[in-house]
């Protein structure tokens, strides 16, 4: 994981991303979810893109439970873009870096 990009687990959910005043983007992943470590260096290196405009953080779903379960995560790896709180887009499936960038655009 990056320098930019925030470990996002159960117990700070909720400040890092329900209360954040920036737009987040969540990865739900897994370490043995092989399209899900392809998306890691794309996200780092979208971090510092979108510094200031976007959070990036990722959750990894074997550890955190809670909010994947009450989002609805069916497969991984899963991106929602999070503004004010609410779910403003969700992408599923590794994807390219151009590909999430103009995916991320739209969304923010």
């Amino acid at each position: 994981m990056g320098n930019n990009v925030l470990k996002i687990t159960d117990a700070n959910f909720d400040a890092e991303v329900a209360k954040s005043a920036t737009p987040v983007l969540v990865d739900f992943w897994a370490e043995w979810c092989g399209p899900c470590r392809l998306m890691g260096p794309i996200l780092d290196e979208l971090s510092g893109v979108y510094q200031g405009k976007l959070k990036i953080g990722k959750l990894n779903v074997d550890e955190s439970q809670d909010a994947p379960s009450k989002l609805g995560i069916m497969n991984i790896p899963t991106m929602i873009v999070f503004k004010g709180g609410k779910e403003s887009a969700r992408f599923v499936g590794a994807m390219s870096k151009a590909d999430l960038q103009a995916k991320l655009d739209k969304a923010i």
